[in-house]
């Protein structure tokens, strides 16, 4: 393949900056850049090291001093002749460098190249590439974990029991009907039920894992409601770790909502802190709980805060109507009395409501003083719970994935239907057929150019 460089590292100053380069003539454009110390010629270099020298612009001059390493094919991240340069963070020396790769015979990369090279090499499978992607855009140590896993080719070692059973009733039947003469033994209906019901089973426990894929890379919306005044914002500043929202004692202060993301309990949380909910005649504020009710509805989860202080003799009545709101939106949600500080109230509870969906969970914190703010984290990892450490690297993450794995399954189904009405076995091999190029399509082997370009063009570039 032609010969692509790219800047790996961000375009901000920093103390290291990284220059990457891959494909046909490597090691001949490296050499025009980079001055060996020692006089070593470029090829010659000790693979898989650090070397240390100069760095040269396109007119052979001095740009900086720095490390250069070498990976020949086919062992190295795109399968291809690649090296890297290691050299001082400066945004304008990063591009002197590669401009003078340019001029060497090399050419911009385009977004997630190199990973997409790799693809294509058989350096990795298109789940493994996707990893790649997730390790990068990970938000929590339990997402990075999951990543890297399946960057090890976690899911691909869970499909594969799948695809060796496929493989094995598609094999067997075409070894039948291709060579009648040989003395080859015709799969049995029992075996081929027992490989049908051992790749269902696979893929339904694969496929149950995709809400928990789907909470590490994406997050939970959550929406934080309540009425004027009961401290949802101080709770968004609190779960936050700064000042996100303005926070004053006069109720209607936040007219719109406003999102920030956080980790509580382990647990990536896109918060949405909304309008007070409240009748009201000021007509940007109408909007605002308009704004908030449509954040419920979309929410995965609901944070509904109580202002804990507030005097005797407040309207129980818009509580009520609050918390019926909630109920009837059907989606799990937490009951959090605030304000724990002035009001010295631990104990949590709420108005019974027939016929509704309970809270998950009730606590009472201090968003001031972070009294409580443990029991949140506690309730909200039980909602969620990370599962079995083991399970790393084999949750489904994307939807992408959980769509072959479900047409596959679907396959896999309609096959072991076919099998028990008696059906004709090229009948059941056809469905078996579909569902392994349903699998392939989920690890890339039968994947069409357009998703597969798709995917890379969500890469940054450089990687």
């Amino acid at each position: 393949m032609d010969l692509i460089a790219a800047i790996a590292t961000g375009n901000a100053p920093s103390a290291i900056g990284i220059v990457r380069v891959s494909g046909t003539g490597c090691f001949d454009a490296c050499a025009q850049v980079f001055r060996h110390a020692g006089g070593r010629a470029f090829k010659d270099l000790e693979p898989r090291r650090l070397h240390y020298g100069d760095m040269l612009d396109q007119e052979g001059r001095i740009l900086d001093q720095g490390l250069a390493v070498r990976f020949p094919a086919p062992g190295s991240y795109t399968g291809e002749d690649s090296a890297e340069f290691h050299c001082h963070g400066s945004p304008t020396v990063l591009r002197e460098l590669l401009a003078a790769l340019f001029a060497a015979g090399a050419r911009q990369a385009g977004p997630g190249e190199f990973t997409k090279r790799a693809f294509l090499n058989g350096r990795l499978d298109l789940t493994q590439a996707e990893a790649v992607a997730d390790l990068i855009d990970a938000e929590t140590a339990a997402a990075a974990r999951n990543a890297a896993a399946q960057l090890d080719g976690g899911l691909r070692r869970v499909l594969e029991p799948v695809q060796e059973s496929l493989l094995e009733i598609t094999s067997r039947f075409y070894a039948v009907v291709d060579y009648p003469d040989e003395d080859i033994t015709d799969i049995q209906p029992e075996q081929i039920a027992e490989s049908l019901r051992s790749a269902e089973q696979n893929l339904s426990r694969l496929l149950d894992t995709c809400r928990r894929g789907q909470v590490l890379k994406r997050g939970v919306r959550t929406a934080i409601v309540g009425l004027p005044n009961a401290g949802k914002s101080s709770l968004l500043n609190a779960l936050a770790g700064y000042e996100r929202a303005i926070v004053t004692d006069v109720p209607g202060t936040t007219r719109d909502t406003v999102e920030e993301s956080a980790v509580c309990g382990g647990v990536l949380l896109r918060l949405i802190d909304t309008a007070g909910i409240r009748d009201t005649e000021d007509v940007v504020e109408q909007q605002g709980v308009e704004r908030s009710q449509k954040a419920m509805e979309s929410a995965d989860l609901i944070f509904l805060v109580d202002d804990s202080a507030a005097e005797e003799d407040r309207d129980i009545g818009a509580d009520l109507d609050l918390t019926e709101a909630v109920c009837r939106t059907g989606k799990p949600w937490i009951y959090i009395a605030s304000k724990r500080d002035l009001s010295g109230v631990i104990g949590t509870s709420v108005s019974s409501l027939d016929g509704h969906i309970s809270p998950a969970a009730s606590v009472s914190l201090s968003a001031l003083t972070g009294e409580g703010l443990d029991e949140l984290e506690r309730a909200v990892a039980a909602l969620f719970p990370a599962g079995d450490p083991q399970e790393a690297g084999s949750l489904l993450t994307d939807q992408r994935q959980e769509e072959a794995a479900f047409r596959a399954r679907n396959a896999v189904r309609r096959a072991m239907e076919a099998l028990e009405n008696g059906l004709t076995p090229d009948a059941v091999l056809t469905d078996a057929e579909e569902a392994l190029d349903a699998l392939g399509e989920l690890t890339g082997r039968t994947a069409k150019e357009e998703i597969v370009s798709r995917i890379f063009s969500r890469f940054c570039v450089g990687k």
